[in-house]
């Protein structure tokens, strides 16, 4: 198991290290999953499932992983995918993984729960930047948080689609987290048994709910659950009318995260989506549904050439970038990946996920002999019969 940052090589390693880090109920939060965990299992294991077919003799001294997201041009083909409470792991949070992921050329997304302002962010960096949105019940805290994000020029909004209710959370269940920490006779053992983290986060600066403090309560002081907070706060009869009338309030790029289905996919087409995240939020809601990485060639087959589409979740190495990116998708992206990098280091913790898997996808290029990522199709991969 490794002691320093330097031990770790690779997202195993930064998920080692986070656990001797954080508390039990946060790390936890950011390992656990719904129900039986058998999505969140499958996320990862898909890849598994199929081949890499590589070429030779491609003269593949230089290599170009660049790729066009939503109208940015990213350095990588892999991007920050929006997480919330990160200054829950490390108390730099979002600051952190921006100016990591300015480092690398690539994409950050920040959280409607995330817990710095996107007005900070957005004088932090100029790198592209995305707003998560939760469409809420309160019409007024949905109005405030866009302009908030056209205030701090971020380039792109994506609707969360997924979260209708809370998943079934059983580890946050088992070790009684909610967001802020409530103190407990079990959980002052688990907070005063890292004592890093817990002077990290009682003595700086107050945590809070950035996007949402100056609206609800649950944005500042109150201990709730995340699936408490989607099942209570955000709007169950939100529909495609909604999503369309929101894309036309942004007038920005437009991104539906949570898109599972062909029919859903083709809808997003219809509405005039500019790019769809294949994602079951990193198998926190729905237990038992299929992979992002299975759904692809089908949702491919539907939309593909029509609307970008992003393959959300369950990476651990960069060749999984380069079987997604062969079957056809745009780009990828993760959260658990950095997240846990986070914990363990904070903005270095993520330079050093982040550099780990450019040079996965770097060496995973030339031994597939490909000098570029448009090189890459589905001839060259198989998947194995089971």
């Amino acid at each position: 198991m490794p002691r320093r940052l330097s031990d770790c090589h690779n997202v195993e390693d930064m998920r080692d290290l986070a656990r001797r880090r954080l508390p039990g109920p946060i790390f936890h939060y950011i390992d656990g999953a719904a129900d039986d965990e058998v999505t969140y299992r499958r996320n990862s294991e898909a890849y598994e499932a199929v081949d890499l077919v590589p070429n030779i003799l491609g003269g593949v001294a230089e290599v170009d992983m660049s790729v066009q997201v939503m109208g940015t041009k990213l350095d990588m083909p892999l991007f920050c995918s929006p997480t919330a409470l990160q200054r829950l792991f490390h108390h730099e949070g979002e600051r952190a993984v921006a100016r990591a992921a300015e480092k690398f050329g690539t994409l950050f997304g920040v959280s409607s729960l995330g817990t710095v302002s996107l007005a900070e962010i957005g004088a932090l960096i100029a790198t592209p930047k995305m707003f998560q949105f939760y469409f809420h019940k309160d019409r007024s805290l949905n109005a405030a948080m866009l302009d908030m994000a056209k205030a701090a020029n971020f380039e792109i909004l994506t609707l969360t689609v997924d979260t209708i209710t809370g998943g079934n959370r059983e580890r946050d269940l088992r070790t009684g987290f909610t967001t802020p920490p409530r103190l407990t006779p079990s959980s002052v053992w688990q907070f005063a048994s890292k004592p890093s983290w817990a002077l990290n986060y009682f003595l700086r600066s107050k945590f809070e709910l950035s996007q949402l403090k100056d609206h609800v309560g649950e944005g500042s002081n109150i201990a709730i659950s995340v699936g408490d907070y989607f099942s209570t706060m955000l709007d169950q009869n939100m529909d495609w009318q909604d999503a369309a009338d929101l894309r036309a309030a942004w007038g920005g790029k437009f991104c539906l995260k949570g898109v599972m289905s062909a029919g859903d996919a083709r809808r997003a087409v219809n509405m005039g989506a500019d790019a769809i995240m294949i994602s079951n939020h990193g198998g926190r809601q729905l237990d038992g549904g299929r992979s992002p990485f299975d759904q692809l060639e089908e949702i491919l087959n539907e939309v593909g050439g029509e609307i970008e589409v992003i393959c959300d979740g369950g990476i651990r190495r960069g060749t999984h970038i380069l079987k997604a990116m062969a079957l056809g998708a745009t780009a990828c992206s993760g959260g658990r990946l950095y997240l846990y990098a986070l914990a363990a280091a904070g903005q270095a913790g993520v330079e050093r996920a982040l550099s780990n898997l450019q040079s996965e996808i770097e060496r995973g290029m030339k031994l597939m002999g490909i000098s570029s990522l448009n090189q890459l199709s589905p001839d060259m991969v198989r998947r194995r019969q089971v």
